[in-house]
């Protein structure tokens, strides 16, 4: 029974083998559960081999989607391994920052990627990841006996920014993916029939677990696909003969889609569910889609959490009711609105959202400090503003946090404004972020240049892109005299935040 639960993939090889399981829409190639089974087997073998069976060594990854990617990661499970994603649109000096915590000994890697690869590698030994399944051609069939990870323990860390400008480790461990899938699976209608198409990045929870784990835990298929771009992602849900009956995607990634031209409603009347998270999806978006007939449901996840909420899309009118709101808690999935003293609030008042369950990640790597102050009594503290309906809806109303979300990425500000204090013209900055059309949000940095000292907003992005991933970059570079702060000395970043809109509606006009 455990080894259903951790390892779906081996349960439906036997129960029904020759079903499709998974496609690499970029090579063309494709997986029966048989056969899929088969080369997890060979990786995890050779992986046991090389690592010492069950002994937690570190598998990292900087690459595009890819089959390579899932079989990589079910097979670390099975070899007692834990996967690393890593983000490949992260700076080479990010990279190192990443793989010097996790310590990976192996690191595999896209062409284009190498030397990222290399100077991120920390001792790790280098392939490239199409060489996977070459390598493991003639391992043993099968992992020793006594490899595979215990349900409590990890099989994947999950880098994610933190507030302080340092990247956190989220460990997954088997009960967590395994509950966060079931979620899903449960709030979406996900059977044997499904067939997902996965273009979120696999070094998300989105892309990793979500589109790709949920399927074939339910013991349907997925189609990989290296990356979202909106013409080719319309056709391949459009196209009947791929069967595509669950997307997955941020909110600006299905506005993209709206706006193809040629887009028409129709072109998304095979999905059973679209379903959107990562950033909030304004309630005009949603109630637009589901007009059209096509069945959106916002929800609410973290890495930290797995899946937690969704919209139900049988009932059109309630769905236009609630449109905006995050939806209803999944079946394993405990949540609180408390008040800053943790004290839980009724319906309809604003507090933070806490959540608990066995989907809950049981901490960060290495990081006791931010666990002491992410957890209490066993409930991880989202940091969002809140607040659940008389009918048990979730409506989200801010974040409590600094960070904004640009293109469905986490950018925090403090990680930036660490960025900008390299500069020595620079004296003070602060960045938030402000609506844009593309993006959802993107960063404003406001700079104090240091006393006979001049700054280049064209300079100070180049430094910015030198040394942060391009999504975290202030789209606008604006030099003040004067940055609002506390008696204390904090930034107030609620009085920059309407400043910046004001002013932005002064270009507008």
């Amino acid at each position: 029974m455990i080894e259903a639960r951790i390892d779906p993939v081996a349960t439906h090889a036997r129960t029904h083998p020759g079903a499709a399981a998974c496609a690499d829409l970029e090579t063309g190639r494709s997986w029966t559960y048989r056969g899929l089974d088969c080369d997890v087997d060979r990786v995890a073998a050779w992986l046991a081999g090389r690592l010492g069976p069950g002994r937690g060594e570190r598998v990292a990854t900087i690459a595009r989607n890819s089959a390579e990617q899932l079989i990589l990661q079910l097979a670390c499970i099975r070899a007692g391994a834990v996967f690393v994603p890593l983000n490949w649109r992260l700076s080479a000096a990010e990279l190192s920052v990443l793989a010097e915590d996790s310590g990976p000994a192996l690191l595999f890697h896209d062409p284009q990627y190498a030397s990222l690869a290399g100077g991120a590698a920390q001792g790790a030994h280098l392939h490239p990841i199409e060489a996977l399944l070459p390598l493991a051609a003639d391992a043993p069939a099968a992992p020793p006996a006594d490899a595979r990870r215990a349900w409590e323990e990890p099989v994947t860390l999950l880098y994610t920014s933190g507030t302080s400008g340092r990247p956190k480790g989220v460990i997954v461990t088997a009960a967590n993916a395994f509950f966060g899938c079931t979620n899903f699976v449960l709030g979406n209608d996900v059977g044997r029939s499904s067939v997902f198409l996965c273009d979120m990045p696999m070094f998300h929870v989105a892309g990793l677990l979500a589109a790709t784990m949920t399927p074939l835990l339910a013991g349907g298929s997925v189609l990989i696909s290296r990356g979202f771009d909106a013409p080719v992602t319309l056709g391949r849900i459009a196209d009947p003969a791929l069967r595509i009956s669950h997307y997955f995607c941020v909110p600006q990634m299905a506005q993209r889609l709206w706006q193809e031209p040629g887009f028409e409603p129709a072109m998304l009347a095979g999905l059973a569910y679209l379903t959107t998270g990562g950033a909030p999806n304004p309630a005009a978006q949603v109630e637009r889609f589901i007009r059209a007939g096509i069945p959106m449901s916002n929800g609410f996840g973290m890495s930290e959490t797995g899946s937690n909420f969704g919209m139900p899309v049988a009932d059109e009118r309630l769905a236009i009711e609630k449109a905006g709101s995050c939806g209803l808690p999944y079946v394993s999935v405990e949540t609180r609105i408390v008040d800053e003293d943790g004290k839980p609030l009724p319906p309809g008042e604003t507090g933070e959202l806490w959540i608990g369950g066995p989907s809950v990640t049981p901490g960060y790597w290495k990081r006791p400090e931010e666990n002491a102050r992410a957890f209490v009594d066993g409930w991880f503290r989202t940091g969002d503003a809140a607040y659940v309906d008389a009918d048990g809806y979730l409506w989200l109303v801010d974040r409590q946090k600094d960070m904004f979300i640009s293109g469905g990425e986490n950018v925090y500000p403090a990680e930036v404004e660490a960025a900008l204090a390299e500069l020595e013209a620079v004296a003070e900055a602060a960045v938030v972020g402000v609506p844009d059309d593309r993006w959802g949000e993107v960063g404003r940095a406001y700079v104090i240049p240091r006393p006979g000292r001049d700054l280049d907003p064209v300079e100070v992005r180049a430094h910015c892109l030198a040394r942060l991933a391009k999504y975290k970059v202030p789209a606008t570079i604006v030099v003040t005299e004067a940055i609002p702060r506390t008696a204390s000395g904090k930034v107030q970043k609620h009085i920059l935040r309407r400043r910046a809109l004001q002013e932005m509606e002064i270009m507008d006009a």
